[in-house]
């Protein structure tokens, strides 16, 4: 059974920097997409970042792009997204999540199966 959990959240001035971790456990095989998702105060969630075990292919928000950058650790099982520049419209819970690349739908949430507990990120002064 895959699992997933998330942690390092916190609050953040406008500027600065976080890094989540998500550690992974009951993956068979190499062929997963690990997806960061996010749900802002009052909104859907959607996908920030995601990538694909096996080939390290990662995709990303486009607003996210440049600021963020999604990466895996093997040996520890665990999946990074380092977050720079931070702005207040990146506040929200985030949540880590994987699934097989066939019923990954990114950026939506629909199909994934396998959640962690999220994890808050505050921007602000």
């Amino acid at each position: 059974q895959l699992q997933v959990a998330e942690s390092g959240g916190g609050l953040v001035q406008p500027g600065g920097s976080l890094r989540l971790s998500c550690t992974t456990s009951g993956f068979k095989g190499d062929y997963y997409v690990i997806g960061w998702f996010y749900q802002p105060p009052g909104k859907d969630r959607e996908g920030v970042a995601c990538i694909k075990t096996g080939d390290g292919t990662t995709m990303y928000k486009e607003s996210v792009k440049g600021r963020f950058t999604v990466s895996t650790d093997d040996a520890k099982k665990t999946v990074y997204l380092q977050m720079n520049s931070l702005r207040p419209e990146d506040t929200g819970r985030y949540w880590c999540a994987a699934e097989r690349p066939e019923t990954f739908y990114w950026p939506s949430p629909f199909g994934v199966r396998s959640w962690g507990q999220g994890t808050q990120v505050t921007v602000s002064p």
